[in-house]
């Protein structure tokens, strides 16, 4: 059989590529973003009573992966990136069918000219992601005081991350100490893929959030901004 799922709205979040995207809800507890209900789902009455809840559960697709396909196995980073489990014991994002989903902060809902918006905090999903359902997130059987969380038990290891003052005086508007929090909060998770993180690495690296292109490198156990360039208007010959 196959079924056919039609969006019911976009998310619109700091993040503009795939790369530095945390890799699971709440790492980056600063990031704030929009979802933007569409179609029929654009009207109040489909979130009516959703305020009463903190929390809720988003369904999206990995969009900018579907095209790639998916296999029985893959490499977790948090395993090295070397060893291989089945899909279905990750969360990985090339899967069978693309659906990811994650548990999002609700800090409150809006309309602006016949749009419903929602916004969100602790997002982990790129501008852009196509959301197929909302489900408000339930504690008492949500949450699970005593599971077992196998090879990703551990809250992930974070990085100090200092900034040049070049870097830091880019970010001079009202939103300046907020862009700085995401932008720290992101890279002290490390985006480089697992293989790299126990090696000396001396590359310099680029990511797109906001409207920045962010190049950063690794001084030994910490990360450095060394600069923070408006998207477009970035030198980036030396940056990976």
């Amino acid at each position: 059989m196959t079924f056919q799922i039609e969006p019911i709205g976009v998310i619109h979040s700091p993040y503009k590529e795939k790369f530095a995207v945390p890799r699971q809800p709440g790492l980056v507890p600063s990031a704030r973003a929009t979802l933007v209900l569409c179609g029929d789902a654009n009207t109040p009455e489909s979130i009516r009573g959703i305020e009463q809840f903190s929390h809720l559960w988003l369904l999206f697709l990995f969009d900018q992966n579907l095209a790639a396909g998916w296999r029985p196995t893959v490499r977790p980073p948090r395993l090295g990136g070397n060893d291989r489990i089945g899909v279905f014991a990750s969360r990985a994002t090339f899967r069978p069918n693309g659906i990811g989903m994650s548990a999002i902060k609700l800090i409150g809902v809006r309309q602006e000219k016949g749009q419903v918006l929602l916004d969100l905090a602790g997002v982990d999903l790129v501008d852009g992601t196509p959301v197929i359902d909302i489900k408000p997130y339930i504690p008492y059987s949500d949450s699970v005081p005593d599971a077992g969380g196998g090879f990703a038990a551990e809250t992930p290891e974070l990085l100090p991350v200092e900034f040049t003052p070049a870097a830091l005086a880019q970010l001079d508007g009202e939103d300046a100490a907020y862009q700085q929090a995401v932008i720290e909060e992101v890279l002290a998770q490390d985006p480089r893929p697992a293989y790299k993180k126990a090696k000396t690495d001396d590359k310099r690296y680029g990511v797109l959030l906001f409207d920045y292109n962010v190049l950063f490198r690794f001084e030994g156990h910490k990360v450095l901004v060394e600069q923070i360039v408006a998207s477009g208007q970035a030198d980036l010959t030396d940056y990976t």
